[in-house]
């Protein structure tokens, strides 16, 4: 795995990881929760890679980063009181889970048929978005079972000895202390927290 500690020009920066992206690579991106495995989530090819990387069981869906409410409703069934939900609330450190659309790999999710998006608010990730018009399949950039993790050495710890690794790191240091996102359940008419990260529901 090769590591880039970047400059200040984080434009120059979102340029290189497009470029990669576009390639079919695996990259380590800072987040505004934590570091995360990030790839084009349209190429089922590269998404395994993912799982591979990860150890994750293929019965374990992903997550999605999406540019916007415009290409969320690309991939999931959004009605309109879920769409001004949306709108007050990312982009953020929020998950929201939804019925999918069939229109990405099915390696993505499983047997699930709901789709988890998140709008991230972070600025290379904003960035990077200028630049693509497509999602990104995201997880947390740590081996299966083993904690999520905001410090740059921890992931370099747990991908050094891997057979199979992330193409590429950027090394933003140590990340401010974060949990992973809050997930919310909206495919019923009962909002259900799936997972307690730093948002809480009430903010």
């Amino acid at each position: 795995m090769q590591v880039l500690r970047p400059s200040k020009n984080l434009k120059g920066l979102a340029d290189i990881i497009q470029d990669l992206i576009i390639g079919g690579k695996v990259i380590v991106l800072p987040t505004d929760t934590v570091y995360g495995l990030v790839c084009n989530a349209q190429n089922a090819k590269v998404v395994k890679r993912i799982f591979e990387i990860k150890r994750r069981p293929k019965s374990k869906p992903i997550g999605v980063f999406v540019k916007d409410i415009k290409m969320a409703k690309r991939f999931a069934r959004i009605d309109k009181k879920t769409e001004k939900f949306l709108e007050k609330s990312w982009p953020s450190k929020l998950t929201v889970i939804l019925k999918r659309k069939g229109n990405l790999p099915k390696v993505l999710f499983g047997k699930e048929k709901t789709i988890g998006l998140r709008i991230p608010n972070y600025e290379l990730i904003k960035l990077l978005f200028q630049k693509i018009d497509f999602p990104l399949a995201q997880t947390s950039a740590n081996i299966s079972e083993v904690s999520a993790t905001t410090k740059a050495k921890e992931v370099l710890r747990q991908f050094k000895n891997q057979k199979i690794q992330p193409d590429l790191m950027v090394d933003f240091g140590n990340l401010k202390k974060s949990k992973p996102s809050t997930v919310l359940d909206l495919t019923s008419n009962v909002q259900k927290i799936l997972r307690k990260g730093d948002l809480t529901i009430k903010k």
